[in-house]
């Protein structure tokens, strides 16, 4: 099923966050880590997430991105 990977994920090397409750694209890739399986979690938890665990240099600069910037599916 694809509600088990569901949730926040964060670009490291964009500092961008994607919020997936949809099975129409999920991140995969080294660049993409899943903070979170609570797709309704709030930036500002996220961007304290992103600084206790270490994955950005300026974890201020975090923020959401859109589905412009997502692969689009063959």
């Amino acid at each position: 099923m694809h509600h088990e990977k569901f949730g926040i994920y964060l670009n490291v090397k964009e500092s961008i966050i994607m919020r997936i409750s949809s099975p129409y694209w999920i991140p995969s890739g080294n660049e993409w880590v899943r903070l979170t399986e609570n797709v309704n979690e709030t930036l500002l938890n996220i961007r304290e997430m992103v600084r206790a665990k270490g994955l950005v240099d300026d974890p201020g600069k975090v923020d959401w991105g859109s589905w412009s910037q997502a692969p689009q599916p063959d």
